[in-house]
């Protein structure tokens, strides 16, 4: 194997285009989840059913639980593989992808176990009433008690191959399963096919993930002579500096999950006592909401393998230059979609259902939520750099605040000074708080990098 062709985009390519060649993959990946979810809605709302519409709002806390194990064994092993990279160590390379693997693939089965087991209590949990049970339960059925495992696998997968920089090669997976997963909701759920509502959604969903994965095993199989990727059985391995390397990143990437988790859970709640259309609108403006919120995620993600190897390896001119340049980017692109999702609130809302009282709701949610993106842009960014230099405790201390200390607080507070309408402004009001503390920690991280550099 020449090690030239794996190290060439992480130490030699000019900065904004080795930045742009590892974020668009990821960008398009990261849409690609949002375009699942929104293919979803859409064709859910289409039968024009707000019990159906809010059964997969409803559903929505569980499937974004699944990314706790997903970003403990994707972030993680991801973070440590690219600095394992830069350290030049590829025998330990494999061992990480390895114990990264069947990690994931034990805890996607222990998911499934527990949520079948416990199945009614969660519903409770969720907010889910006698008028959306069945609808929920139908389209959990494939979404987690079948689908845990193939819906968790593959995006760790995908950060696993992406660790070595082949970031095309790991978004074609997501890719494909998203273009499968847009032309079965259709059939699967509308009256002229199989008319099954809810539960044709989360059955195209499964299918589709299931075709990711089986992409991935193909791709490390074909590439297996080039690529220090290994899902062998043989590298697998309880190490101690392996599992704590992985855990030091990847824990509390998931326990920022799980808070969002929560919130999300708590903001569902309030939303039910206001009827099904608040639930739906709610709902729906979220799924827009994660358009230009993905396409960051997505880029601060992307950059991770650069900025890991450039750490590990000591060259922390090109990090820092790797770092502005990012957030310069996003910003930019952010500071548009607010303008654009503020002025064009209604129009977007009434795009998934024709409906006057959901439109209206989902006008002022909207405009509410895009005031948060430029901000939420400066912490994405600032967590994924911790994360990709190993600064885990730094990473879990700003999902900690993201949540415990202000979003949950205030959607408490904001909904009881302005009833349903301010539960919209909880997540702006903390990530503009947050942002603050993020430039701080972040300024701090780079001046002791160039300090150690020199």
């Amino acid at each position: 194997m020449q090690q030239f062709e794996k190290t060439e985009l992480f130490e030699k390519t000019p900065i904004a285009k080795a930045t742009i060649s590892l974020a668009i993959p990821m960008i398009l990946s990261s849409l690609t989840m949002v375009i699942y979810n929104l293919a979803d809605t859409y064709f859910v709302a289409m039968l024009n059913d707000s019990i159906q519409t809010a059964a997969v709002t409803l559903a929505g806390p569980i499937l974004l639980s699944f990314n706790a194990v997903s970003n403990l064994f994707g972030v993680g092993t991801a973070s440590m593989m690219s600095r394992t990279l830069g350290k030049k160590d590829y025998e330990s390379v494999k061992r990480i992808s390895a114990f990264g693997f069947y990690s994931t693939l034990f805890l996607g089965i222990l998911y499934s176990v527990l949520y079948a087991a416990f199945k009614n209590p969660i519903m409770g949990v969720l907010g889910v009433d006698l008028s959306t049970y069945a609808a929920t339960d139908a389209y959990m059925l494939y979404t987690v008690t079948l689908g845990a495992v193939p819906s968790i696998l593959h995006v760790v997968l995908l950060n696993i191959v992406r660790a070595e920089g082949a970031s095309m090669h790991a978004s074609l997976g997501i890719i494909v399963g998203c273009g499968l997963n847009i032309v079965l909701d259709p059939i699967f759920i509308l009256p002229w096919g199989l008319n099954m509502g809810a539960a044709g959604a989360g059955l195209a969903t499964f299918i589709s993930n299931c075709v990711s994965c089986i992409y991935y095993f193909v791709l490390i199989f074909v590439k297996r002579k080039r690529s220090y990727v290994c899902v062998s059985p043989k590298y697998f391995t309880l190490r101690k500096d392996i599992v704590l390397g992985v855990c030091g990143v990847g824990v509390p990437a998931s326990i920022q999950n799980l808070l969002n988790v929560t919130g999300m859970t708590i903001l569902n709640n309030f939303a039910v006592g206001y009827g099904a259309d608040a639930v739906s609108a709610y709902g729906i403006v979220q799924k827009i909401n994660m358009v230009p919120m993905n396409i960051v995620f997505g880029g601060a993600q992307g950059i991770m393998p650069l900025i890991s190897y450039n750490y590990a390896a000591g060259n922390h001119k090109r990090m820092k230059n790797a770092v502005k340049f990012t957030m310069k980017a996003m910003l930019g692109f952010t500071a548009a979609a607010t303008l654009i999702m503020f002025i064009f609130s209604g129009q977007l809302t009434a795009l998934f259902m024709d409906n006057e009282a959901i439109v209206a709701y989902g006008t002022r949610f909207l405009r509410g939520l895009s005031l948060g993106l430029p901000f939420m842009c400066v912490d994405f960014v600032s967590v994924s750099i911790f994360q990709a230099v190993g600064m885990g405790k730094e990473a879990l201390f700003f999902a900690v605040m993201r949540k415990i200390v202000l979003e949950i607080p205030a959607l408490f507070i904001l909904n009881a000074l302005f009833p349903l309408y301010g539960l919209a402004y909880a997540q702006p009001t903390a990530e503009m708080i947050l942002s603050v503390f993020a430039v701080f920690v972040l300024k701090k991280m780079l001046v002791r990098a160039e300090k150690e550099h020199k």
